[in-house]
């Protein structure tokens, strides 16, 4: 009989970086039920391969899969390669291209190859939807169809925002939550993870569930993690990724450009960083955002390619971004703190003579013309902590630059 941590250890885990939880008290019921009887949860995450390259934006949802099953409980990734014929109309203006079935089936390996980066793949279930899907008779999908209403389909705010502007809604779109609750059905799924852009799709799912007599799951939303421009979803289509099979140097490079106050954020939902030390991390990220985004890049490299790329990114990042664009003859300059040993990044940039006023370096730091060591500074309220931070590399535009040092 399996055992599983105690469970307000594995309810910790569990809500770590959730967005919602639908409802909560059937989590814990569930839980309970899994420890008296011995018998792992089934927790459904469903994916259509519309496209097969993942990024740590999809990552997300599959580490929290991983959370369950470094928690005892069985995996289940469906992928949909029936489904994906019909194109998921989440978040869409407008009806999906669909995919073939070899393309489904092709983008779906390639898939799972990717996860098997996060997911334990010895204790992972693997399933097509193609399986049950495929072979229910039309009068199956008759009586499937016959478990929601249309009302409750327009519920669903893309469905509504179409047929309010009278943009078409194909019939077969109606059918792809219904075919996603049946899913849940085959499995008998326990728990189903998605993202927040999920929530109408894993509710169909519990209802559907619930109208064929079985106990409903348990849904679970995870944010859409933000690009590295922030702002926007990550997004191969916006330019704004970091893909799981990058390059070292290129992941560690596009982690130092997020926004600062984006720190957290990927340390919670993209890195395995212990729970109990996200207290640290916030902390550290607000304070010294410059060496907080070092550890970040260092972790996620870790993550996919191990320690040792991890630090020859570092060193890469550090000859080829930093020292090959910093002058030969550079002049080091020591500031005089504001307070024991911080000074406002406005501040500093005065003492150092690198602009004119405090509203000229609060301008050239908003038109991302401000870095140190390379990486660009957001945040013209930054307080630099000369006894931890230097020596570093202040750059104002692209010929300006000193050397930051302190003796303290």
């Amino acid at each position: 009989m399996p055992t599983f941590p105690p469970i307000d250890e594995q309810l910790k885990q569990i809500r770590r970086g959730v967005e919602d939880i639908v409802p909560e008290a059937a989590l814990t019921e569930k839980l309970e039920q899994a420890e008296a009887t011995g018998t792992p949860l089934t927790v459904k995450l469903g994916c259509d391969p519309s496209r097969p390259d993942l990024h740590i934006g999809h990552a997300v949802v599959l580490r929290k899969l991983r959370q369950f099953q470094d928690l005892g409980h069985q995996a289940v990734l469906i992928i949909g390669d029936f489904t994906g014929m019909i194109g998921d109309p989440s978040g869409r203006s407008k009806t999906r291209p669909a995919l073939t079935f070899e393309e489904t089936r092709e983008n779906g390996r390639t898939y799972f190859e990717q996860a098997s980066k996060i997911l334990d793949p010895d204790k992972t279930r693997i399933v097509y939807n193609s399986e049950w899907l495929e072979a229910m008779s039309f009068s199956d999908v008759i009586e499937l169809a016959g478990k929601y209403t249309v009302a409750r389909m327009l519920e669903r705010d893309d469905f509504e925002q179409r047929y309010q502007a009278g943009a078409p809604i194909g019939v077969h779109e109606f059918l792809y939550p219904l075919a996603q609750a049946q899913d849940s059905v085959a499995i008998k799924a326990d728990i189903e993870l998605g993202g927040t852009d999920q929530r109408f799709n894993l509710l169909v799912g519990r209802s559907v569930q619930q109208a064929k007599g079985l106990d409903p799951q348990v849904c679970i939303l995870l944010p859409l993690l933000e690009g590295t421009g922030g702002g926007e979803k990550m997004s191969k289509s916006l330019d704004n990724y970091i893909g799981i099979d990058e390059a070292p140097e290129q992941m560690y490079g596009k982690a130092l450009s997020i926004p600062d106050d984006l720190i957290y954020r990927y340390f919670e939902l993209a890195t395995d960083a212990p729970t109990d030390d996200l207290e640290r991390l916030h902390t550290f990220a607000q304070e010294n955002p410059r060496d907080a985004k070092h550890e970040l890049a260092h972790t996620l490299v870790s993550l996919y390619h191990g320690d040792d790329a991890a630090h020859e990114a570092r060193t890469h990042f550090q000859k080829t971004v930093i020292e090959g664009a910093v002058p030969d003859d550079l002049e080091t300059f020591t500031p005089t703190p504001d307070q024991d040993t911080h000074i406002g990044l406005l501040n500093l940039m005065s003492q150092a003579r690198l602009t004119e006023s405090n509203s000229e370096a609060r301008r050239l730091i908003k038109q991302n013309a401000v870095s140190i060591d390379g990486e660009k500074v957001q945040n013209w309220k930054r307080t630099i902590d000369l006894a931890t931070e230097p020596p570093f590399v202040l750059q104002v535009g692209k010929r300006r630059y000193v050397r930051i040092a302190y003796d303290g």
